[in-house]
C-alpha cells in the first residue's frame, strides 16, 4: 500500500469506497433508532400521566429517566469504547437498547418505568458517543464534516419517521405501550445486521495496537478493495491510555471544560421543547394525537437543521456558523414561548426553533471529532455529551418545576432558551486545536 504504508492516510486522502459509506449510513440507521427510542417516551407521555394520574412535576422525572441514563452512558461507555473497541461497544448499547424498549411497554407503575428508562438511557448515550467516533473514523478528510453531521442527523430522521407511525399507533389504539413495542421491534432489527457487517475502526486498533490488529486491519483492508500492510504503522507518540483524567490534564482540560459547558446548555434548550411540546399542546386544549403531530413537525425542524448545515459545512466556517444559529434559536424561543392557540402557528415556531437549535447541536460534533486524538476520541466526546447531557435530564425537571410554580409558557421558554446564548459564548472562547486548524473551522 502506498500512503506511506499507514491506512488511515488511505482512508482521509482516497475516494470512500462503498464498506466506508455502508458503516456511515449504519451508523446514521443506529442513530435514527437512538432518537426514536429517546422520544417514545414524549409520545407516550400523555397518555401515561392520563392513565396513572400524575401531576407534571412527577411527569418531568419520568421524562428526564433515560436522559439521565445517556449522560452516563455516554461519559462510561464512551470510555469502554476506546478501550475494547468501537464494535463490540455498539453491539451491546443495541442489546440494552431493544431490553430497555420492551420491558418499557410491560411497565405496571412510575418507578418501574423511571428505572427502565433510566437503563435505556445507558445504551442510547454509549451509542451516541461510539458511532460518533466510528463515522469520524471511516470518512475521508472531504466528506468529514458532512458525515459526522449526517450521522446526528439521523437522530432527527428517527423521531421523524418513528413519530409518525407512534401517532398512527396511538390514533388507532390509544394505548402508549404500543409505542415501545414498536421501539423495541424496530431496534432489534437492527442487531443482526451489526454482527455480521460493522468491521472494527481501524484508527483505533491502530492506536491501541491489541493481540490480532494487523490481520484485523488487513481483513478490513480488502473489504474496503485496499492493499494489505505488512505491519502496523510506527506511532509517533505513546497513545493516551483511555480515562476522564487524562481528559483533564493540562493539554485538554480548557478543551474538555468549553465543550462540555457549551453542550450542556444548549441541549437542555433543545429538549426543553422535544420533551415538553405533547404536554403543552395537550395543555392548550389539543389531543394527543395533534400533540404527536407537532413533535413530528418539530422533528423535522431538526433533520432540517442538521442536513443544511451538514451540506453547508464543506463551504463555510463551521464555528462561527455555529455560534450565529445559536443566537438565532434564542430568539425563536421566545416567539414559540409566546403561546398560540392556532396549532399550526405553534408547530412552526416549535420547527424553526428547533430547526437552528440542532443545528447548533449536529455543527458541535466534528469540532469535537476533531478536537481529540484517536486514542481518546469516543472518551472526548462520551464525556462532553454525556456530562452535556446533564442539561437534558434537568431540562424537563427545570422546566416541570418552573410551570408547576406558575410559572408562564414565555418565561419558561426564555430560561430554557437562554442555554443557547451561553452555549454560544462557549464556542466562541474555545481554543483552536491544531485539527481544527487544518479542517478550516
Amino acid at each position: 500500500m502506498s500512503d506511506s504504508n499507514d491506512p488511515r492516510i488511505a482512508i482521509a486522502v482516497r475516494p470512500m469506497s462503498r464498506l466506508q459509506i455502508g458503516v456511515v449510513v449504519f451508523c446514521i440507521a443506529l442513530n435514527a433508532m437512538d432518537g426514536f427510542d429517546v422520544l417514545a417516551i414524549s409520545f407516550a407521555a400523555p397518555g401515561i400521566a392520563e392513565e396513572w394520574m400524575i401531576d407534571r412535576a412527577v411527569l418531568g422525572v419520568v421524562l428526564s429517566m433515560e436522559l439521565i441514563g445517556m449522560a452516563v452512558g455516554s461519559v462510561l461507555i464512551g470510555n469502554l469504547a476506546d478501550r475494547y473497541g468501537r464494535r463490540p461497544t455498539i453491539l451491546t448499547c443495541l442489546c440494552i437498547m431493544t431490553t430497555g424498549m420492551f420491558l418499557a411497554a410491560m411497565a405496571s407503575s412510575v418507578m418501574m418505568l423511571s428505572v427502565v428508562r433510566l437503563l435505556t438511557g445507558l445504551g442510547i448515550g454509549g451509542m451516541l458517543s461510539s458511532t460518533s467516533a466510528m463515522v469520524a473514523e471511516y470518512s475521508n478528510a472531504k466528506r468529514h464534516n458532512l458525515n459526522t453531521i449526517l450521522n446526528i442527523a439521523g437522530y432527527a430522521l428517527g423521531s421523524i419517521v418513528g413519530g409518525m407511525f407512534a401517532s398512527l399507533l396511538l390514533a388507532k389504539t390509544g394505548d402508549w405501550r404500543t409505542v415501545f413495542v414498536f421501539g423495541g421491534v424496530a431496534t432489534l432489527t437492527l442487531l443482526p445486521i451489526a454482527v455480521f457487517f460493522l468491521p472494527e475502526s481501524i484508527h483505533w486498533q491502530v492506536a491501541r495496537r491489541r493481540p490480532g490488529a494487523l490481520p484485523s486491519v488487513n481483513r478490513t483492508l480488502g473489504r474496503m478493495g485496499l492493499e494489505p500492510i505488512e505491519t502496523l504503522p510506527a506511532q509517533t507518540a505513546r497513545p493516551h491510555k483511555p480515562s476522564i483524567a487524562v481528559l483533564f490534564q493540562k493539554r485538554y482540560v480548557y478543551i474538555t471544560s468549553t465543550l462540555t459547558i457549551a453542550y450542556f446548555t444548549l441541549i437542555m434548550a433543545f429538549y426543553f421543547i422535544m420533551k415538553w411540546t405533547p404536554k403543552i399542546v395537550v395543555d392548550l386544549g389539543f389531543d394527543q394525537a395533534s400533540a404527536g403531530s407537532v413533535l413530528v413537525f418539530a422533528s423535522v425542524g431538526s433533520l432540517l437543521g442538521a442536513v443544511t448545515l451538514g451540506l453547508m459545512s464543506s463551504r463555510i466556517k463551521l464555528r462561527p456558523t455555529v455560534i450565529a444559529v445559536m443566537v438565532v434559536a434564542f430568539a425563536f424561543f421566545g416567539l414559540f414561548g409566546m403561546g398560540h392557540t392556532d396549532l399550526a402557528r405553534l408547530s412552526l415556531f416549535a420547527a424553526i426553533a428547533i430547526f437552528f437549535t440542532n443545528a447548533a447541536v449536529v455543527g458541535m460534533y466534528p469540532i469535537m471529532a476533531k478536537s481529540f486524538p484517536a486514542e481518546l476520541r469516543a472518551s472526548g466526546i462520551g464525556f462532553a455529551i454525556g456530562v452535556g447531557r446533564g442539561g437534558s435530564a434537568l431540562g424537563p425537571l427545570i422546566a416541570g418545576m418552573l410551570f408547576e410554580g406558575g410559572s408562564s409558557l414565555l418565561t419558561v421558554s426564555l430560561i430554557m432558551g437562554g442555554g443557547t446564548l451561553v452555549a454560544a459564548l462557549m464556542i466562541l472562547i474555545l481554543p483552536i486545536a491544531p485539527q481544527l486548524d487544518e479542517g478550516g473551522q
